[in-house]
């Protein structure tokens, strides 16, 4: 049976339970076609399932990918991921949340981080910047020294300095699902996801 669908981030709300307050993210799971079954003893020589996400218009679809998508049978789609070591279903056949999963369950949550740019120490890694008087000048927010004098010589792998920050894969594990409306594809998990709104997310069962 498949352990995973693909989802849109809608938002973040809150909800109650027992009178407690209870922080979660609306997220818009499936419905998503299996375009393609890879399987161990083929010629791809893994198992897995790729499911698409989002429909797409046919004219905006290229000639070898509107091929891939009628062979399985399947409208095109925006989204194309692969989820490896899955199975248990077939090409051409939808799966939607509610035949994956249920209320209670816990899922990891994989997605792409917001991006902030080129940041400095102070927003990227929590530095507490320099003291603003008493002989501080010029370098009020910056990293200090990042050597060791003579001995090495030279900047230690991961050190802590600007750069880019946010744009990343990230993985949430272990989110419950709080609440579910299968009749319009969304699933309540407790806490955050990373991503902006509407970003592209996966979920798989914990």
């Amino acid at each position: 049976m498949p352990e995973g669908l693909l989802g849109r981030k809608v938002g973040m709300t809150s909800v109650y339970r027992g009178g407690r307050q209870i922080p979660v993210t609306v997220l818009e799971v499936g419905p998503c076609p299996v375009v393609q079954v890879k399987r161990a003893d083929g010629p791809d020589g893994y198992d897995a399932l790729q499911l698409g996400f989002q429909a797409k218009k046919e004219s905006r679809v290229n000639r070898p990918m509107k091929g891939h998508f009628s062979r399985a049978g399947v409208p095109a789609t925006r989204v194309l991921r692969e989820f490896r070591g899955m199975g248990g279903a077939e090409v051409g056949e939808t799966l939607t949340v509610d035949k994956i999963f249920a209320e209670g369950d816990l899922v990891h949550v994989r997605g792409v981080s917001r991006g902030r740019g080129f940041a400095g120490v102070i927003k990227r890694h929590n530095f507490g910047g320099h003291k603003a008087s008493h002989g501080t000048h010029e370098s009020f927010r910056g990293p200090g020294s990042i050597g060791s004098s003579a001995y090495p010589a030279r900047v230690w792998k991961g050190q802590r300095m600007p750069g880019q920050y946010g744009n990343k894969t990230i993985t949430v594990r272990n989110l419950e699902i709080i609440e579910m409306i299968p009749d319009r594809n969304l699933v309540l998990v407790r806490g955050a996801v990373p991503g902006a709104r509407n970003s592209v997310v996966e979920l798989r069962k914990a």
